[in-house]
């Protein structure tokens, strides 16, 4: 009985993955607007009945797909960071290489960036769980500048009085134990980041920047002047 019930979880493991890489294609090809559970079920040869007992809806499908986005570009990030604190490296450093390794996914991965970081798809609003996966870039940046903030120090940047209640607030909400005016230009920041990689992913850099990787690489090192780490 354990070695059928393995072989059924093996099988639906193989055929949700089949469908989520279908689905992919007809992102790249249609955009999320258009995805159609019918039309992945069609172009797998099942018949569509076959296809809602893995996926219910197309918002659930649209969902799994978010969230094995972020979750991609969220273990990109903390991989980098994670190579350049075993090098022994400084925070800025960290930063920067965090930073690099998303722009990286993002051109390695155009329509699945588009996805998340793109115009919102019609009709879909996610659910809670993509919470989570969406937050691990910006915990991996909280965690970078933690690591300064008990270590090395840093350089606590201007925060307006009137912007003061809401930095508080969001500290307490995501950043506990880092000053207000980090957590402010920690949100910033990774604003920041998306808008520089969405300019280069959707044309806004063309007949702009030409070397973009070493104009990217200096944005990334301003944003982390930006959050207080310092230069060494």
């Amino acid at each position: 009985m354990n070695t059928v019930r393995g072989a059924r979880e093996r099988a639906r493991i193989e055929v949700t993955a089949a469908i989520k890489d279908e689905a992919r294609r007809r992102l790249a090809a249609d955009g999320a607007a258009k995805l159609s559970l019918r039309a992945v079920a069609r172009d797998l040869g099942m018949v569509s009945s076959a296809l809602y007992r893995y996926f219910p809806s197309r918002d659930e499908l649209l969902t799994a797909l978010i969230v094995d986005a972020y979750d991609s570009v969220g273990a990109a990030a903390e991989e980098a960071d994670a190579r350049a604190l075993a090098a022994g490296n400084p925070p800025r450093a960290r930063w920067i290489a965090l930073c690099e390794a998303v722009r990286t996914w993002a051109l390695e991965h155009p329509h699945e960036y588009a996805l998340i970081y793109g115009s919102p798809v019609p009709g879909y609003s996610a659910p809670l769980d993509t919470v989570g996966p969406a937050s691990r870039v910006g915990n991996a940046m909280i965690a970078i500048v933690r690591a300064a903030y008990e270590g090395h120090g840093l350089s606590l940047p201007p925060l307006p009085a009137a912007l003061r209640p809401e930095a508080v607030r969001m500290t307490a909400d995501f950043a506990e134990g880092l000053p207000p005016e980090v957590t402010a230009a920690l949100v910033a920041a990774w604003a920041q980041l998306v808008g520089l990689v969405s300019f280069e992913l959707f044309g806004q850099f063309n007949r702009v920047v030409e070397d973009r990787a070493t104009f990217f690489a200096h944005a990334a090192g301003q944003l982390a002047h930006g959050v207080g780490l310092p230069a060494v």
